[in-house]
């Protein structure tokens, strides 16, 4: 079976002087690697096909027979990295909560592990009858969401 770490070296060595960050690397026992990649401005699939070539150059099928595919951390998948955090900042997302309630808003600011999302609310306000409409921040640790998501508007 072929390393994953292996894989996650090549992977960085071909990154190392690019905007370009790692996602994921995944290897099946039947030995399928997939491999995915962001960019702030998104993946172009021309580099994805370099990224896989560059692997490919450095793995060898002699010594194994392996599966390979290299492509974008989906637009509308969860976060798996900080990094996808910080491109989306100022941006939808939709958060599931380790209980289980979805908040969905705009993801404010990123500070470590620890996220903010502003969403537009009611709210009691003293003095008024009525809930008022109100932008309220929700902290969030990443560790502690079950995901964050880039929430696409087809509007």
């Amino acid at each position: 079976m072929i390393d994953k770490n292996v894989v996650k070296q090549l992977v960085n060595e071909w990154l190392e002087d690019k905007d370009y960050f790692l996602v994921d690397v995944n290897v099946t026992p039947d030995d399928k690697i997939t491999v995915e990649i962001d960019h702030a401005d998104g993946v172009w699939i021309e580099d994805c096909a370099k990224l896989s070539q560059y692997i490919e150059d450095h793995l060898s099928r002699d010594d194994e027979d392996y599966e390979l595919e290299v492509g974008s951390a989906g637009l509308g998948q969860p976060f798996k990295v900080e990094q996808q955090y910080h491109n989306f900042v100022g941006e939808p997302v939709e958060v599931l909560q380790a209980d289980g309630q979805k908040v969905r808003g705009i993801l404010k600011s990123v500070d470590g592990r620890d996220f903010v999302v502003t969403v537009n609310e009611k709210v009691k306000v003293e003095g008024k009858k009525r809930p008022v409409k109100m932008d309220v921040d929700h902290n969030f640790n990443m560790d502690e969401v079950k995901y964050t998501k880039y929430l696409i508007n087809f509007k």
